[in-house]
Order: C-alpha cells, then structure tokens, then sequence
C-alpha cells in the first residue's frame, strides 16, 4: 500500500490516549456499515491441524468416516492446544493430508467433503448450565469448543481464564479497538453480538476472579459504544460492574498495552504481561464466542472474516466456515482474478500471501485484496539511507529506537538488540515503517532479529 499522507502524531496524556502512535487512512467506509453474512458451504473443506499458537491438534476421525456439522475431529495436543470441529456435516476423505498454510509451509490437515444434500444445521451439541460449572469446568468447556483469540494471535483462550501462579486479576478489559485500517469483524460483532459478548464477559469474570470489566472501542465506532452501553443495560442480573468506554482513535490503540494504558494509565512492565498489573486482554469477538459457544456445548466451526480493499466488488464481513478454501471467499467477495497483493490481517501487521492456495482457519481476521495499480512503484519502493528524523522514535508507541534497532539488525548485533535496546518489547505494530521516509523497512528488519535471537540462544 502507498503511505499515509497524514504522517505521524505524537499522542500526549488525556483520557483515552497513549503517547506516540500514527493515523493512517481507515477505509473502513467500504464494509463498517454492512451487515454480516453468510457464505455458501464449499464442497470440500481443509482443516489444518495447526490452526493456533501451541501444540498443534490431533485428529480423531478416520479416512471414510462421516461426521456431523460440530462433532469433534481433532483433539487438543496439549494444554495450550485446541481441537478442531466438523464446519459440515459430510464425510472424511483425508486425514494429515500436507496442504499450504498462511505462513508459506505445509502442514498436515484433515480433509471433509461436503454432502450436498445436508442442511448444514449444527447436529452436535449439548446445552449446559453455567451457573452450576466450577472455574475449571468453564475452562475446560472452553478449550473443548476449541475458542482461540480472535484477534488474529490465534492463542488458545482457555490459557488466558484463570490467573497465572503469583498473579491476581482484578480487571478484565474487552478489547473493542479494532484500530487497523480496512478491518470490520469486530465492530460488526459488537453491533450484532453484543449480549453474546457480555455473557462471554460474565464466564471470563468468574474464572479470572476479575471484580470489574471495561470494554475499550475507539471513538470511531461509537454505534459500538451505544450498542454495547445498550446490551449492559439491559441484560439480566446486576451489571454495574462492567463498562463500555471510547478511547481516542490512533493506531495501535488495539494492542493491549496501550489500550491499558488507555483505560487505566497503567504500564505494563518491560518484558512482562497484563497480569503482572492485575489484567486480562480479550478481543470482543473472543468473548462473544464464548458466550455463544460455551451454554449450548458447541465448537467453533465458523468466525466472521472481513473481506475488502480495493480489488473486491462485493466487500463485507463474512461468517465463513473454517476450511473454507481462500479462493472460493475472494470469488464470492468478487475479487479481481490477478492481484497485486493479498493480505492476510490488517494493512499494518497482516502478512502478504504467496498464494491463495490456503484455507481460512480460526486466525485470519480479515483478507484484504489490492489491484497492481494500488501498489507503490519500484522508485517509491527504493531503500534509501537512513536521515536521522527521528520519525521511527517519534512514532513508537513502546518508546523504542527503531532506527538503532534496525542498524544493529543489518549487522547481527542481535545480543546487542535485547540487552541495550529493548527488543522483545516491540510488538512490531508496523508504526516505524510506516512513517520511515527512506523506505528501511525496519518491522522487518527487528522480526528477522527476534528470529535470529532465539536461533543463537538454541544453539
């Protein structure tokens, strides 16, 4: 994508505000105000087994096996682990079948063809009461229904339910912010799921011991924010304890130290976690599925995709079966045939793919599409060195040198980077590159140094 014409702005103090950050364009106009919908079933749908952060899931169903849409067909590898669900009711033609995954390797999937004569309705499911589970029941039901973030960390939910050893949570904060450009599936959940969302709420709040919560949206979204306020209001029991509040719009209000540092003025320590200031982070999509999911002992087999930019004819959000073949999402969203790019994620921290040979898993918040003539020319492409702006420090929102970061890198200085420079407390947000008018492409300059630091600290 060409640059933001509006540069960078420096964020001081004020409600709602963390320092530093950048306002790109939102183009969020194409799909903020389309309802969601649904896309048709494929005839045959591809279950990577690692679809998640952790432990990789293991199948459970055989080769000629027929199952029912929601019943069980891989089972969580481990703790920080979750299964896979049938998205259809049909039967299993392949089982670690190597297929391409987002990131550009291969990895082992099972494979469902769909019967076309199903209705698709949910056969496999159990309604429980909620109110008479332990803390560790829910935990369990959760990683059962096999709920990751779906923020795009794609980190298995259940993890993050209960305090870590040491750690007392007090304050649960749903994260509505949504920040980069082009995505919609979170705001589209908060207007259409928001009571789904604070039962998700009330589950998390009993497991974490959380005695309040607080759900951040941006203040470009106060639809949102009246929705949500609306959902509080009316929803049965004493609710006084949980708030909805609008942040300022700046990008990345959506990560979750800024958003505390938003909502709370709280930091959170270098090198350490939300917990470690008595917190617990989850995106507002997240909670609206364990809300859903968890009563009705139900498994996620579908999650709402937003499908956008400027080489699509039809942009929306689409609840789209896991499994659902990536070509077959960008034809019905009516994508150009030969894209310049597409992008996995938002604009800022998404990743471009070298193929569309993919299937949408638990993780892909959105897929964003871009003609040849949306991308930069080669000569606005061209590296040039560094002028000492200052642009990258001022744009930070970790308070990092990202110019300095990104020498050292080139050199493989990478000891030098963690222990002098705080690399492990970039999230690589993208803020840097973005505003950088030389072109040094500094995100990825610190992601190779983070890869090379853990590669020698192996060895």
């Amino acid at each position: 994508m060409k640059k933001s014409q509006k540069g960078f702005l420096q964020m001081f103090g004020g409600k709602g505000r963390f320092r530093h950050g950048i306002h790109p364009e939102e183009h969020k106009e194409l799909t903020e105000h389309k309802a969601i919908r649904r896309i048709p079933f494929y005839k045959e749908m591809v279950l990577p087994l690692s679809q998640h952060r952790g432990a990789p899931a293991k199948p459970i169903v055989v080769k000629g096996q027929d199952v029912v849409r929601g019943e069980p067909i891989a089972e969580a590898g481990g703790f920080v682990s979750a299964p896979l669900h049938a998205p259809v009711t049909g039967t299993v033609v392949a089982v670690d079948r190597l297929v391409p995954m987002p990131d550009g390797k291969k990895g082992p999937a099972i494979i469902i063809r769909t019967w076309p004569s199903s209705t698709q309705e949910i056969l496999y499911s159990k309604t429980v009461d909620t109110d008479a589970m332990s803390d560790d029941e829910l935990v369990q039901a959760v990683q059962n229904a096999g709920v990751v973030g779906l923020g795009g960390a794609a980190f298995p939910t259940h993890v993050k339910m209960k305090a870590p050893k040491g750690k007392n949570i007090t304050t649960l904060i749903g994260n509505g912010c949504e920040c980069e450009p082009f995505l919609t599936c979170d705001h589209r959940i908060m207007l259409e799921y928001a009571e789904n969302m604070i039962k998700g709420i009330r589950l998390v709040m009993q497991t974490s011991g959380a005695t309040k919560a607080i759900i951040g949206v941006e203040d470009n979204k106060m639809d949102a924010v009246h929705r949500i306020r609306e959902a509080i209001a009316t929803a049965s029991g004493d609710n006084s304890d949980i708030t909805c509040e609008a942040v300022a719009t700046c990008y990345p209000q959506g990560a979750e130290k800024m958003l505390i540092k938003s909502l709370l003025d709280l930091e959170v320590p270098s090198g350490g976690i939300p917990a470690d200031i008595g917190c617990a982070v989850f995106n507002v999509g997240t909670l609206a599925q364990i809300g859903e999911l968890v009563p009705e002992g139900r498994g996620l087999v579908e999650r709402i995709v937003t499908v956008s930019g400027p080489g699509v004819s039809n942009p929306g959000n689409y609840l789209v079966p896991v499994g659902t073949p990536l070509p077959y999402l960008l034809k019905h969203a009516g994508a150009i045939e030969d894209p310049g790019m597409v992008i996995l994620g938002g604009p800022m921290m998404g990743a471009a793919v070298a193929t569309t040979d993919i299937a949408c898993t638990k993780g892909i918040t959105g897929v964003l599409v871009f003609g040849q003539e949306e991308l930069p020319s080669p000569e606005e492409q061209e590296e040039m060195p560094c002028i000492n702006c200052r642009a990258c420090v001022e744009a930070c929102p970790m308070f990092l040198n990202p110019s300095m970061l990104g020498r050292l890198s080139q050199n493989d200085r990478y000891e030098e980077m963690a222990s002098r420079f705080n690399l492990w407390d970039c999230f690589e947000c993208g803020c840097c590159a973005n505003v950088c008018p030389s072109n040094i492409p500094l995100t990825q300059l610190i992601r190779v140094a983070k890869g090379g630091h853990m590669q020698r600290n192996k060895d």
